[in-house]
């Protein structure tokens, strides 16, 4: 049986809030929580008293965030690139194809050697672009740069994690309200796409794994984020103020407390996105950084 939990106004503590779409939130330990704002462009670090800064400004559209071993981040958005924190030249990592379907990337998340699994889609979910609705794939780029297909026909890709044992992939597919899991391979390729759960209170969005193996999915209209088992079964469900539940992050010196980013969707205001936090009982799985080549002149 599922048992929805009420937050209380002295557990579920709100550190931020005026933005569009919230969304990649990735910890750091020296800036806080970073995160970006899809709709009204750049990316931010809010401290866990509540201080927010810039990291980058600009560019909208990011979707996913990833620390990387050169000092900076990768991002997602019409492609994936590097930035590093000092300034500098971005560097493309890996580019869109238009001509093959492909108009850019939304989530990403890295594997234990730094390898970056990057979704890509089909047509754009949050602005107009012409296009009728269509299925993206699943790339990874690995360590020297290189790129390959690993899984096809995703509907809306989003959320990514790795079980804690590094052999199961986690992703969900938010148009066809499933998450879904993948065997991993030696070589960071992926075994066949399988249903871990069907999602029928909002979309499954952005999502993270807690170290006893539990997958915590923000449920995108749904107002909330469910605790689901390795098994699929969800066990329960956090809910927050807002509708538009878009991604959770572990975050915190022990890794538990829980982040969790929204939208402006289903609400007045247009710049109604918040940053929540809430402490959890157990830690979540600390995502490696990424270490895939930067090649200059990208």
């Amino acid at each position: 049986m599922v048992q929805v939990r009420s937050i209380l106004a002295i557990e579920m503590e709100k550190l931020c809030e005026g933005y569009g779409l919230i969304e990649g939130p990735v910890w750091d330990s020296e800036r806080g929580l970073i995160f970006s704002d899809v709709l009204n462009g750049g990316v931010f670090a809010v401290t866990p008293t509540g201080d927010v800064s810039v990291v980058f400004e600009h560019r909208r559209g990011i979707g996913g965030i990833s620390p990387h071993v050169a000092g900076g981040l990768i991002v997602s958005g019409r492609n994936i690139s590097y930035k590093p924190f000092a300034g500098g030249d971005t560097v493309l990592v890996l580019d869109r194809d238009e001509e093959a379907g492909n108009i850019g990337y939304n989530d990403i998340t890295t594997d234990a050697a730094g390898r970056i699994y990057a979704g890509s889609l089909g047509s754009s979910p949050v602005f107009a672009d012409g296009r009728e609705p269509q299925s993206g794939d699943l790339y990874l780029i690995d360590l020297d740069g290189t790129s390959r297909k690993v899984a096809e026909d995703i509907q809306l890709t989003n959320g990514l994690g790795f079980s804690p044992d590094g052999k199961t992939l986690y992703h969900s597919d938010s148009r066809r309200q499933t998450v879904l899991r993948y065997g991993v391979n030696d070589d960071g390729s992926l075994g066949k796409k399988q249903i871990l759960a069907t999602v029928d209170t909002g979309a499954p969005d952005g999502l993270a794994v807690s170290e006893d193996g539990r997958i915590w999915v923000a449920l995108a209209g749904g107002q909330g984020v469910g605790i689901f088992d390795a098994d699929g079964a969800l066990q329960e469900i956090i809910e927050i103020p807002l509708p538009m539940c878009t991604s959770v992050c572990f975050g915190g010196d022990d890794l538990r407390d829980l982040y969790i980013v929204s939208g402006s969707d289903g609400v007045a205001a247009e710049n109604a996105g918040a940053v929540f936090r809430h402490p959890v009982n157990v830690a979540g799985l600390k995502v490696p950084a990424a270490r895939v080549a930067l090649k200059s002149g990208g």
